[in-house]
């Protein structure tokens, strides 16, 4: 089945990101100035991120600006952008505390891998990109495009690397069309499921890839998913279909067209930047970086990944990885190996203080993972 051109705001070429900066919002002097003194008030380094609560810390003005950026993500053009987080006045542990508070405030925080961390430091620690067990984040090297698993991601620019390390966004929504206007044929081969790897961060109850299409309509909302390297690494597990050579050859026109200048959007995170993105409309990659020698300055950004209130109906094959499709559900994520009561119970509190469903009362016990 092949679906039809669509038209929507995040349907956007790089010339009307560039015109019409409506995207981009700014905290002024004094919101800024009281989002660092009420994150300095509640921070408590001893106090783990699962203990608090959105009421714990009040974002002050900062609220609004933040949530407008979120709604522009979530429902217009796919992506925004907040300036002017107090980065100076924080502490690194201070600024990541605030970014966690920020994420209370506007969905319940997904884990992110094998040890179902709920905030990721996005830093080089070594780790090498095309391993099968590799990691983007933690690595310097440049990435492909990508979506995140989650409905929301949020990355905070604590600092920047010495060189390198661009941003990359590119409207899947985009690419669609384009792809459905040249190449009708290959749009179709788009919908048909690819198997994708879970680079051994699978929970106990999920096997080690899964299968989903490229796009997928629901409700008349196109979705979007693309991972060349997860797809790369799934081909070497037993089980897993070889692609075929139209599949190759629709994954590398589908790479061609988000990278043509028209569609690709680049720009410089700073730190203080705040970058939000739908993962459903958005794919995103980074070119590679060089650090700083000193600790202190080496490139860091926090990650967040969130399931919103106000999502959208999943297309039934994203089930499979997000595992409810229904909309303002608790979904999406990697649960990992350490998902545990206590990760259930921080979820089940957030979902309950923004008013969602509570989620899915699943307990994945350690021990299962040699059984």
């Amino acid at each position: 089945m092949t679906f039809p051109h669509v038209d929507s705001p995040a349907a956007w070429r790089v010339s009307e990101i560039e015109q019409d900066n409506s995207w981009i919002f700014r905290l002024d002097d004094a919101a800024r100035g009281q989002l660092a003194d009420a994150t300095k008030a509640a921070f408590d380094a001893d106090r783990p991120l699962f203990d608090y609560r959105r009421d714990d810390i009040d974002l002050g003005p900062a609220l609004k600006t933040i949530a407008d950026a979120m709604m522009e993500a979530h429902g217009r053009r796919g992506i925004a952008l907040v300036k002017g987080l107090p980065r100076d006045a924080l502490s690194a542990p201070e600024f990541q505390f605030m970014n966690w508070a920020i994420g209370l405030h506007f969905g319940v925080a997904r884990p992110q891998g094998i040890k179902s961390q709920y905030i990721s430091e996005v830093r080089a620690v070594g780790h090498t990109y095309r391993a099968a067990n590799g990691r983007g984040y933690n690595s310097n090297a440049g990435l492909d495009f990508h979506t995140d698993g989650c409905d929301l991601v949020t990355l905070a620019c604590f600092n920047k690397a010495k060189s390198g390390g661009q941003s990359m966004v590119s409207s899947s929504i985009t690419a669609w069309n384009i792809l459905l206007a040249e190449r009708p044929d290959l749009a179709e081969v788009a919908c048909q499921p690819f198997y994708f790897s879970r680079n051994t961060e699978q929970a106990p109850d999920e096997g080690p890839y899964y299968g989903q299409p490229l796009f997928d309509m629901a409700e008349g909302h196109m979705f979007g998913k693309w991972n060349r390297n997860r797809v790369r690494t799934a081909q070497e597990i037993p089980g897993v279909p070889q692609l075929t050579d139209v599949q190759k050859e629709c994954t590398d026109l589908l790479d061609d067209i988000l990278r043509r200048p028209e569609v690709m959007f680049t720009m410089w995170l700073e730190p203080g930047d705040l970058q939000i993105m739908n993962n459903h409309v958005m794919l995103h990659s980074r070119t590679p970086f060089e650090d700083f020698e000193e600790e202190d300055r080496k490139r860091l950004l926090y990650r967040l990944w969130l399931a919103t209130p106000n999502s959208l109906r999943l297309p039934e094959s994203w089930g499979g990885y997000f595992r409810s499709i229904e909309p303002g559900t608790v979904r999406g994520g990697i649960r990992g190996h350490e998902y545990d009561d206590e990760r259930l119970a921080f979820e089940t509190r957030q979902a309950a203080d923004l008013g969602m469903p509570a989620p899915a009362k699943e307990r994945f016990i350690p021990e299962r993972l040699a059984s």
